[in-house]
């Protein structure tokens, strides 16, 4: 902590200042409700939302175009002025509690987990002409209790599928170790230099790409942030046909370091357990989103990521920036090559349309876990290795102070029925790099994970920061393992669906901002266990406190 003190004062001796501060996921009430403020019509409709965490820059524009109200007081740099800043980042501490098993998604470096759970962040951000340095590390503690995992009783044949088709091919444990969990990490921490729009530095920090709100497919926060080098546009670019955003990252992919459950049972004399590759995973890559100038609040986008064992690696331009190759796999010999490459590729395109009149906006993404071979293949089957996403929201004023939201969202990772004459695996999960797409044990993009659904529907009244909802949710757990392992018997009622109601109440008091949640979940057949349904309780607070 010392040498970080010591580098902000080193910034200080510099020369102007720049707005290169971010917003971080997961601070409570602050990104999500500028978005609502665009929403409403009080805001710039020039940025997208599809590329975060926001930066100060883009909080400017938002500001610059909006009544000052309570919202401004999240974001104190706003009404800061002078060469060289110092400003103490929020306190925040989030606390969970599972009475049944894991629950929860989209919370950072926290842990699916049993039982209470907390993080801890605080940290400070300095900025000096065109650097800046933001430190705000985060310490999560997990109580991390036993709870029923994979049934044991299953019969070893279905403990080979699960394995076949999910454990040995990504790296997400069951749970994290017999013992209570205590781990730092950097969290939302960046050192970057900024230029007029455009910012390039490392950072740790959790990224959220596309326009979802539940779900994201390509890139969320329902990780720990993975350490990368960042080259990004602060706030839209000006162009002739539009304004443009855009990312483009540099990273590497960590494993969890836990073993799987029950890793010494056999098959017809043969362990079902692979045991994976030790190293780290590169990751490459990238996201657009452009707003035509003919298609006012119109936003359309693509994100693209490459991720390869580090032991894989070419020291070529296609192995460090294959994000910037060739879209399709071209001939069989092509495909054969990025094959042996031992790399995955996700891609999507999305759109988000804002209508402030209406005091709306419509979103989706669709994307595909694999390569088309060309354009013919593209157009004959573009649904192979899809997934999509959907949603909107509507806000509908009030007699009183505030609006009224209805939001709804709807994933859908489930392989499509291509998987009958052309092999695919599930999203998320891959047979070479076979950590899969995950940072530390858990799911970079939508934490629903591989083969699941979801729809979600929410009611919240809305008054500032004073927000009061209910929200109604359904997800299918891995479909692609269920189909596999129990359509040939018939068994359709194995399926393993979570039905959840959930209150959550958001409001300001002085210097405080707080998020409350209390949720009851159904989970029938939990573990596909024929009538065995596990009632969960979840319960979380979180709590900052803004210097």
């Amino acid at each position: 902590m010392k040498n970080c003190i010591a580098f902000a004062v080193l910034f200080f001796l510099l020369c102007k200042v720049g707005r290169s501060q971010v917003v971080p996921l997961g601070t409570p009430l602050l990104d999500e409700s500028w978005r609502l403020k665009q929403v409403r019509g009080e805001a710039d409709t020039n940025v997208s939302f599809t590329i975060r965490p926001l930066s100060l820059s883009a909080l400017s524009r938002q500001a610059s175009s909006t009544k000052q109200d309570e919202l401004s007081f999240t974001t104190p740099l706003l009404n800061i002025s002078g060469n060289r800043q110092f400003l103490l980042l929020p306190l925040t501490v989030k606390q969970q509690y599972n009475t049944h098993h894991p629950f929860g998604r989209n919370d950072g470096a926290m842990i699916q987990a049993k039982g209470y759970q907390s993080l801890v962040s605080a940290g400070f951000f300095a900025q000096a002409g065109h650097f800046s340095l933001q430190v705000q590390p985060e310490f999560v503690f997990a109580q991390n209790s036993a709870f029923p995992g994979f049934p044991a009783q299953f019969s070893d044949s279905l403990w080979a599928s699960y394995y076949s088709l999910y454990s040995n091919i990504i790296d997400a444990p069951e749970r994290f170790g017999s013992r209570a969990y205590r781990k730092f990490f950097p969290g939302q921490s960046s050192l970057r230099f900024q230029l007029k729009k455009f910012s390039l530095g490392i950072s740790t920090e959790n990224l959220w790409w596309g326009p979802g709100v539940r779900n994201a497919l390509i890139m969320s926060n329902n990780a720990p942030g993975f350490p990368h080098l960042t080259f990004n546009t602060t706030e839209p670019l000006q162009l002739p046909f539009g304004t443009l955003e855009g990312q483009l990252v540099s990273g590497l992919l960590q494993q969890s370091g836990y073993l799987l459950p029950d890793t010494n049972r056999r098959l017809n004399g043969k362990p079902i357990y692979q045991q994976k590759p030790g190293g780290d995973r590169y990751l490459n890559g990238m996201v657009l989103s452009l707003q035509p100038k003919w298609t006012k609040g119109l936003f359309l986008g693509l994100s693209r990521v490459f991720y390869v064992n580090r032991s894989n690696m070419r020291s070529s331009f296609n192995g460090y920036l294959p994000v910037i190759g060739q879209v399709f796999k071209g001939s069989v010999a092509d495909a054969v090559n990025e094959d042996s490459l031992g790399r995955d590729q996700l891609f999507s395109i999305f759109f988000r349309l804002l209508l402030p009149k209406e005091k709306a906006e419509v979103y989706a993404e669709f994307g595909r876990n694999d390569h088309a071979g060309n354009s013919r293949d593209l157009v004959m089957e573009p649904e192979h290795s899809s997934a999509f996403t959907i949603g909107l929201r509507k806000l509908f004023p009030t007699r009183k102070n505030g609006d009224l939201e209805l939001t709804f969202e709807l994933t859908n990772l489930q392989l499509p029925t291509t998987q009958l004459v052309r092999e695919q695996q599930s999203w998320y999960t891959h047979n070479r790099a076979r950590d899969g797409y995950t940072q530390l044990g858990q799911i970079i993009g939508a934490g629903i994970g591989p083969g699941g659904n979801s729809q979600s529907l929410g009611l919240k009244w809305i008054n500032g920061l004073r927000q009061t909802g209910i929200q109604l949710e359904r997800v299918v757990h891995n479909n692609d393992f269920y189909y596999s392992a129990f359509a040939s018997t018939g068994e359709y009622w194995r399926h393993w669906v979570d039905i959840s109601i959930q209150l959550n109440k958001s409001w300001r008091q002085n210097h405080f901002l707080y998020d409350a949640r209390l949720a009851w979940v159904n989970s029938i057949n939990y573990q596909w266990e024929r009538d065995n349904d596990g009632k969960n309780i979840h319960a979380a607070l979180s709590v900052s406190y803004v210097f």
